[in-house]
């Protein structure tokens, strides 16, 4: 097997001193004055946003949850009495105005020092952009982000409570709270970073060959198992009918390090996230073969959440991260903030790309690699919606493919984990717009209609799969 080439330590320029005295170049600190620039100029655009805490519903929901904490028995009980008898109840022997007002006033902070890992990806840009923004500061938290190296060591650190939050792949909650891969440990994801914002990139020594039913004996890259890239892969070259597990080799590369392995011929691929996909293009080693919106417009890929345990023991806490990350979000989704953006996390301490390989992932307007400037505007977004079908098409592929055994509960997982409640509730306190109604939504992935109600009559849809 070819030994994966690291380019943490290949190609390094020398860092001479700046004259401003700090430890870096010349060129970092030109691009770094103007990533605070353009930072002041987003702090400008956001200080009309009004941050508010708890509402009645919040807090009512909370304290059901909390009196009958299983899931089958909370309804039996609103069912049978009714949410306003229910709420008269609860009142009468719980300070309910009081709690209400706490909430209103935001609450005392529990933890207001918080650590955040992060991958440096543009999946994490509302995560990421917070912090230059001030949007932490704002809501009283002294939030340290921490750039993470790979996906098992962001689970390992979560686990371990080294990370009070994290930039999660979505599946990686649903997966480490069912004990895949490590110990089983209740987490919750409470937005979706980004949507779309993913490709397919190849070598350019396969130019010629754009049809994957040649693509067999390829060694492809995924960042993670437990992640979109790979279940998007295997969906696609599993359509095309190319088995994932026979077929072609399947590699966990840290996002990082794909472009010098495309470079190296380790691989012929790679799934990935943006920049990197951009970036095999401004190197001039890979082209992007395909979007993955291509494949589902608007299908989740990176999320932001925490351990249970976290969200239990500082509700205050969290609520405020919540308002943060929301408010990034909103700011990320509207295209004349996108260049700016871009300048804000290009230095080192973030995304450590340069600015003109970010300005085409987030404006969607880029050099495909072989000749061609698109204008794909959508090509990532960041709706923050949490949807529980999401959730489910995930369970779906972990089953699919053998990462999960035996019958599940596909229902009960994702409404544990997904916590579409709780993001709509901040959301509305934040005068945004969001989808209410049901937390499940169709979708539609490579043309084939996805119905969360009816899991195991689409799973057996499939020629091609793991299962036993």
């Amino acid at each position: 097997m070819s030994e994966f080439f690291d380019p943490y330590n290949a190609d390094r320029p020398l860092m001479l001193k700046c004259s401003c005295g700090r430890d870096h170049s010349p060129a970092d600190h030109h691009a770094e004055v103007a990533a605070d620039a353009a930072a002041a100029q987003l702090r400008a655009r956001s200080e009309s946003a009004e941050f508010e805490a708890y509402s009645r519903d919040f807090i009512e929901a909370t304290l059901v949850k909390a009196l009958f904490p299983q899931d089958q028995e909370r309804r039996l009980f609103l069912r049978a009495v009714g949410k306003k008898t229910a709420m008269a109840a609860i009142a009468s022997v719980l300070p309910m105005a009081s709690l209400q007002a706490m909430a209103e006033e935001k609450g005392p902070l529990e933890k207001p020092n918080l650590k955040i890992g992060f991958i440096p990806i543009t999946c994490a840009t509302p995560l990421i952009m917070a912090h230059p923004l001030g949007f932490y500061n704002k809501q009283g938290l002294n939030v340290e982000v921490t750039k993470t190296a790979g996906w098992a060591l962001v689970r390992d650190k979560m686990i371990n409570k080294e990370y009070d939050a994290s930039h999660f792949l979505s599946p990686m909650p649903l997966a480490i709270s069912l004990g895949l891969g490590a110990n089983a440990t209740p987490m919750n994801v409470a937005t979706v970073q980004n949507i779309n914002g993913q490709a397919i990139t190849l070598s350019l020594r396969h130019k010629d060959n754009r049809d994957p039913k040649n693509w067999k004996g390829f060694k492809f890259g995924v960042p993670f198992d437990y992640s979109m890239h790979n279940f998007l892969l295997r969906y696609y070259l599993a359509e095309n009918g190319v088995n994932p597990d026979t077929d072609v080799q399947i590699r966990v590369i840290p996002p990082a390090e794909m472009v010098a392995n495309l470079r190296a011929g380790n691989i012929d691929g790679f799934l990935g996230p943006d920049p990197f996909n951009q970036r095999a293009v401004f190197d001039e080693v890979g082209f992007i073969h395909m979007l993955t919106k291509d494949l589902w417009n608007g299908h989740p890929c990176c999320a932001f959440g925490t351990s249970t345990e976290f969200i239990q023991k500082n509700p205050n806490t969290f609520a405020a991260l919540y308002r943060a990350v929301l408010t990034a979000a909103a700011m990320a989704r509207l295209p004349g903030n996108r260049e700016l953006i871009a300048k804000v996390i290009s230095p080192a301490q973030y995304l450590n790309q340069p600015e003109a390989v970010l300005s085409q992932v987030l404006t969607g307007k880029f050099a495909d690699g072989l000749g061609k400037v698109m204008n794909v505007p959508d090509r990532a977004d960041f709706d923050p919606m949490p949807w529980q079908s999401m959730a489910v098409w995930m369970l779906t592929q972990m089953k699919r493919w053998g990462y999960i055994k035996g019958n599940v509960d596909y229902k009960q997982i994702a409404e544990k984990v997904f916590l579409i409640t709780d993001a709509r509730k901040h959301m509305k306190d934040l005068g945004q717009p969001f989808a209410a109604g049901s937390a499940y939504t169709k979708h539609t992935i490579m043309g084939k209609a996805f119905d969360a109600a009816k899991p195991e009559d689409y799973l057996k849809s499939f020629a091609i799969h793991k299962m036993g």
